[in-house]
């Protein structure tokens, strides 16, 4: 049995964001294929994620000196405990679906802020005399990503969003075994609904390489 982490950020609902509603047939597909493995679904608008600010920095350089952790101040402790237990859910999954729109040519900025609390030196991956080295090998990942004009050809060198998600992924060691793309559904609204159905029958076919990996 697998643990399986399902990180949506999307502030809209699953009838009007063409994100949600793929992430949420592939989520069906892949239970209906591994009924037994736990799915735990975090919704990081619906979250308090921490953003690592003066408190968690300062906080951090303490610890590095020597300071003991009750001893930390009451912000720098609260947040440093509420990104440490984030970090453990994420080294104890096994699988990972992220499922996010673009925004301004990357992620919304709930992702972001999530990814680094995911991405920790000591936790996720080391730094050697050879580089830094992913520490998640043999994890395993899926990005369902939504973009309201097509960013192929040319314009893929425009997008940041997922090739940032499957770069910082392959940094601490977890394969993207894929991307489903939802694309083109503002530039033409006519089709949005044929694009809609297209994504689900990919995501269908992604669940079931999720499945078996």
């Amino acid at each position: 049995m697998a643990k399986v982490l399902y990180i949506s950020a999307n502030p809209g609902n699953e009838k009007t964001s063409f994100s949600l509603a793929v992430g949420r047939r592939f989520l069906d597909a892949y239970k209906a294929i591994n009924p037994e493995d736990e799915v735990v679904e975090l919704d990081l608008y619906k979250m308090s994620i921490p953003l690592i600010d003066s408190d968690i920095v300062s906080g951090w350089e303490a610890l590095q000196s020597g300071v003991p952790f009750p001893s930390l101040n009451d912000a720098s402790r609260q947040k440093i405990a509420a990104l440490n237990e984030l970090t453990a859910q994420f080294v104890g999954a096994d699988k990972y679906i992220f499922v996010s729109p673009m925004w301004n040519l990357s992620l919304p900025p709930m992702m972001k802020a999530y990814i680094d609390t995911a991405v920790v030196a000591g936790k996720t991956y080391q730094y050697t005399p050879e580089g830094p080295v992913g520490l998640l090998g043999g994890k395993k990942g899926i990005h369902i990503n939504a973009r309201g004009r097509v960013y192929d050809g040319d314009l893929a060198r425009l997008e940041f969003g997922d090739s940032y998600l499957r770069t910082i992924m392959r940094f601490i060691g977890v394969e993207m075994l894929d991307s489903v793309v939802v694309q083109g559904t503002a530039l033409a609204p006519d089709q949005a609904e044929e694009i809609k159905r297209q994504a689900f029958r990919l995501s269908e076919d992604a669940a079931k390489r999720l499945a078996s990996a």
